[in-house]
């Protein structure tokens, strides 16, 4: 008996009847993807949800009765399934509550076809995007599973080798992310103590138009300064403060400041987490840390390696509480970072920095 390729199964929750008909047609006419129903608000959403058990929701998030923000939550916290976000929301107040849906677990994030895309070119984007959430493991939603971790005996340390503290005048911190990183990296900036004043350098992979206020969304949530980058801007000016890339610019340090360019993308990449670190390698070699997080594939993971070659400390974060183990497992395998820890032990190891002594591993 030949073997059949199990087909996707896939459901659509968007209120607006034209783009839900348009969502389904699209579906039904790939082989290896099916619908098993259709929700019209974040209600109906949950209650398909837990009856049909899908593979993939594609998740509206301006909806009747309950948002898909709420709805999202829900999911990912009693019946964790791979969620896409797909929107036309592109204002600030609607573009917190997409953060908002990613930080809660949602994998990644699609614009809605505005008409002026190539023949079949938003189709194609669609159904790869929902073969490639398809593809994740997700688990339950990022603070409920974090509580419960915590409540775990913590990890011993690696023996210590030698000591160290960088300095506010001289060290930095740089963090990449992407599949799973908003979350992260607001789970990261919230354990961080007040008094903690070095300069951190942010990458996040997020798809255009989305990322235009992330940076907005993340200050809005911690007490520490969130900004854009500004091409020329001293390092020095970040002190106690997350300064993030913008979309489409690679950032590097040169010469004590950060630089914007549009060199050539970086494993698809643009920002990209390896350009950011091979420059603060270069810059700040061992007065420098970083930290590669949850993402798919490896940007980052060489960069991270050459902050570890140059001296500096480099953390990647673990299997268990990353929503896509892909860039920080190609670290871990490339002997790249220092310390491989769970995601709610990744700020007391940088609040060390600054602190009294930072235990290097044994090399």
């Amino acid at each position: 008996m030949s073997l059949r390729t199990k087909k996707i199964r896939v459901l659509v929750v968007e209120d607006s009847v034209t783009v839900r008909e348009n969502l389904l047609g699209i579906i039904a006419a790939e082989p290896d993807i099916e619908v098993v129903g259709a929700a019209e608000d974040g209600k109906r959403a949950i209650e398909l949800c837990l009856q049909t058990r899908p593979d993939v929701v594609t998740m509206d998030m301006m909806l009747p009765v309950m948002s898909g923000l709420s709805a999202t939550e829900y999911i990912m916290a009693h019946c964790p399934t791979p969620i896409l976000v797909v929107s036309a929301s592109v204002n600030r107040g609607e573009l917190f509550k997409i953060y908002e849906a990613l930080a809660a677990g949602a994998v990644d994030v699609l614009e809605k076809p505005t008409g002026a895309e190539a023949n079949g070119a938003w189709e194609r984007r669609f159904i790869a995007a929902v073969k490639l959430v398809a593809r994740i493991r997700v688990i339950t939603h990022p603070r409920v599973r974090l509580a419960a971790l915590a409540a775990r005996s913590p990890r011993n340390a690696p023996p210590p080798r030698q000591q160290r503290t960088l300095t506010l005048s001289r060290g930095v911190v740089a963090i990449g992310a992407s599949t799973g990183g908003p979350g992260a990296i607001l789970e990261i900036l919230r354990s961080l103590p007040p008094e903690f004043r070095l300069p951190i350098l942010l990458v996040l992979h997020i798809n255009e138009p989305f990322d235009t206020a992330f940076a907005d969304w993340l200050d809005a949530q911690t007490s520490r300064p969130v900004t854009y980058a500004r091409d020329g801007m001293p390092v020095i000016d970040a002190a106690g403060r997350v300064v993030v890339a913008p979309g489409d610019r690679h950032m590097v340090v040169r010469g004590g400041r950060l630089h914007l360019t549009r060199d050539p993308e970086r494993h698809s990449c643009r920002p990209s987490v390896d350009v950011l670190f091979e420059s603060v390698a270069a810059e700040f070699g061992p007065a420098a840390a970083a930290c590669l997080l949850t993402g798919m594939g490896r940007d980052g993971a060489l960069g991270l390696l050459k902050i570890r070659q140059a001296g500096g400390v480099t953390i990647a974060q673990d299997e268990a509480t990353s929503v896509v183990y892909g860039m920080p497992r190609e670290a871990a395998m490339l002997g790249a970072a220092t310390y491989v820890l769970r995601l709610e032990e990744i700020g007391a190891r940088l609040a060390a920095l600054q602190g009294a002594e930072w235990e290097m591993a044994q090399l």
